[in-house]
């Protein structure tokens, strides 16, 4: 199979049908073997009796169904364990991402070697104030934090090579840092197309400023487990000993000065080194054990359900 085209979802009754008929347009004049995965994250609408029904009338289309809203990250993670072709294209569903790019993007990835192609919305039809300025400030941070030199993390349209899906772990909210990821887990090869933005025809924006700070917290998050996260105990710890070296510092030079040097000054507990002292010692040995239990906990993690799935459309145990 050529292509499989992973789209999530939430509440996206009046754009499905259309979405669906463009990209089988679009598959069908580049002869491409396809499947379009359609994730509903839990819609209250009708969007998965449309999906039921495009499932009947065209047998490329599959469906996976949550039993409630789990999130972005974790519909991708569904639609990646589930595709089965070469190349792995992800879309939003609300219109605004272009089918007509999809060519380019598998060639890029099947002839041009690439691992990942970003899409960057070089041209945007959304809000400036709450959405352009934001995602500028966002994608520049990402930017320098990562080392990832894409200007649109957040753009939902994205060309994979099989390999990278099956390889990387999406949780949480990281879907705006699969690039990230992706380079930790290996792959290098990492580059972006500007692609066309379409200002969104049906239904309102699931954008808002709690998925901005969201943005900037999983942004912290990603930079710790890209670097510590298999390691905790290389931070936790040499910061630990760290304060601990600080704290038993200042009790040795308090312990030095009353017995040799001072005998008949003030009370160490007078003195507000006694009390950097206990409070470093105390600081470092906390970060010591936070360090060691981090260790135990990614030597012993087990994986834990992240979402639940209702029901399935087409798709076969492989």
């Amino acid at each position: 199979m050529n292509i499989s085209i992973i789209i999530p979802l939430l509440n996206e009754e009046e754009s499905l049908t259309e979405l669906h008929d463009w990209i089988v347009r679009v598959m069908q004049s580049n002869h491409f073997l396809y499947e379009i995965l359609f994730i509903d994250d839990g819609s209250t609408d009708s969007s998965w009796d449309i999906i039921t029904n495009l499932g009947k009338t065209n047998p490329n289309v599959k469906g996976i169904r949550f039993l409630k809203n789990f999130g972005k990250s974790q519909a991708l993670h569904a639609g990646f364990k589930a595709a089965q072709g070469d190349v792995v294209i992800t879309m939003d569903a609300d219109l605004q991402d272009n089918p007509e790019e999809i060519p380019e993007l598998y060639q890029m990835i099947a002839n041009e070697g690439f691992d990942l192609i970003s899409g960057w919305k070089k041209k945007r039809y959304d809000s400036i104030i709450s959405k352009n300025l934001p995602s500028k400030l966002f994608n520049w941070a990402a930017r320098k934090t990562s080392g990832v030199r894409l200007h649109d993390f957040n753009c939902g349209l994205k060309a994979y090579k099989k390999e990278v899906i099956k390889t990387i772990e999406v949780s949480g909210e990281m879907h705006r840092y699969i690039p990230v990821l992706a380079k930790s887990a290996g792959f290098h090869k990492i580059d972006e197309k500007i692609v066309q933005h379409q200002a969104r025809k049906y239904g309102k924006t699931k954008f808002g400023m709690d998925r901005f700070i969201n943005g900037f917290l999983d942004l912290i998050t990603i930079w710790f487990v890209s670097k510590f996260g298999k390691r905790p105990m290389h931070l936790f710890g040499a910061l630990g000993v760290l304060m601990f070296t600080i704290g038993f510092g200042f009790a040795l030079y308090l312990g030095i000065d009353k017995v040799f040097i001072n005998p008949f000054g003030r009370l160490i507990t007078e003195r507000p080194q006694f009390y950097i002292s206990l409070i470093a010692m105390v600081i470092g040995t906390q970060l010591f054990l936070a360090g060691f239990l981090g260790e135990i906990m990614v030597r012993s993690r087990n994986n834990e359900t992240r979402y639940n799935i209702t029901e399935e459309i087409n798709l076969t145990e492989k």
